[in-house]
């Protein structure tokens, strides 16, 4: 017997009896791998409030990424969202996924493979797709991401915010992630802040980025040296630096590259050593920067005036952009070090770059 919804409501979802996160991590035999930096979160008042975090699920469009046993899939389907995509790496996971697939028919569909080259431009039915202007979509991504993919793959898809492609091409998809504690501290870190980094300046130039809570490492299995956090983002708009993104990375690189210095001294490694200084020079004063101010002290809006200087001074030429200080560097010190032989020696500095 099934009773009927009340009129005008629609009746929750709920997932059927299963067995625990717990119970399946050991009816399949899953054991977190140090190698993937996997870590279990078996707390589901912990995973549903993760999933609340990421706004109002019912009837949405969600992609989690990397479930693994699948803690936060189950709060995600209690949400009542509409469709669920499941990428997953790593297949060991994959038959305790297919059991919370059946026991939610027609919601889940699983992909076993890298979400680190997995195309996103297909994951979402093209009938969602918003205008950029728009409130964005009814699509979310989530993930408890292992530590050693989320730096990588959240500057990767600040790219897709800026190209509005991958999984940006349907409008301003939210995402709700977690980070290593001190990631998310510097993806939220103001001027001033010692955690101000590259991080902070790319992710908030884009999205409006909000540090929601902090998870105790111990509430993980195993327990990973460091706490998490969880980190929510929206992408603006309009970004704040109105720049392609490989130029404003290359600025925003260049100035934290010697993050205790005064900035002037990243600046000049954009610049080859024939007019360093006079063009370091022309940059700072184009773009009223105290030379003498460290990169975390730097606003959003003093980055962007280096940006669009920048441009400018590419613009007039060309082979700036083009020029890598560290590969300058690496020819200047071989050249100096050739031998009788005129065979190049090896030394610590190149190495290390």
């Amino acid at each position: 017997f099934c009773p009927m919804a009340a009129p005008g409501k629609v009746a929750a979802f709920r997932l059927p009896p299963l067995p625990t996160i717990g119970e399946i991590i050991k009816l399949f035999r899953l054991k977190a791998l140090k190698q993937l930096s996997q870590n279990f979160l078996l707390d589901l008042r912990l995973t549903d409030k993760i999933v609340k975090q990421a706004g109002e699920l019912k009837n949405a469009h969600v992609c989690e990424v990397g479930p693994g046993p699948g803690g936060i899939t189950r709060s995600i389907l209690s949400a009542g969202v509409e469709q669920l995509l499941l990428i997953e790496k790593d297949a060991r996971f994959i038959p305790g996924l297919q059991m919370l697939s059946e026991a939610a028919p027609g919601k889940v569909r699983i992909v076993h493979g890298d979400i680190l080259t997995y195309k996103m431009e297909k994951a979402f039915p093209k009938h969602l797709k918003k205008n950029w202007e728009d409130e964005p979509p009814d699509i979310h991504i989530i993930g408890n991401l292992p530590f050693s993919v989320s730096t990588p793959l959240i500057i990767k898809w600040l790219e897709n915010v800026s190209k509005r492609d991958g999984p940006f091409t349907c409008g301003r998809t939210q995402m709700t992630l977690t980070f290593q504690k001190e990631v998310g501290e510097r993806l939220t870190a103001n001027p001033g802040s010692n955690q101000r980094s590259r991080l902070s300046i790319m992710a908030q130039h884009l999205c409006t980025v909000e540090n929601c809570f902090i998870i105790p490492g111990q509430a993980f299995v195993p327990k990973p040296e460091v706490d998490v956090a969880v980190v929510h983002f929206t992408p603006l708009v309009q970004p704040k630096i109105q720049q392609p993104f490989e130029l404003v990375e290359k600025v925003v690189r260049s100035v934290f590259q010697f993050r205790r210095k005064y900035c002037f001294r990243g600046i000049e490694t954009l610049f080859p050593e024939n007019g360093r200084l006079k063009r370091t020079e022309q940059l700072m004063m184009t773009a009223n920067v105290d030379p003498t101010l460290r990169p975390f002290q730097l606003s959003m809006s003093q980055f962007r005036n280096l940006c669009n200087a920048y441009r400018k001074m590419c613009d007039e030429d060309p082979s700036l952009f083009v020029f890598n200080y560290r590969e300058e560097l690496r020819q200047k010190k071989t050249g100096s070090l050739l031998g009788s032989t005129g065979q190049p020696e090896q030394t610590e500095e190149e190495n290390r770059l």
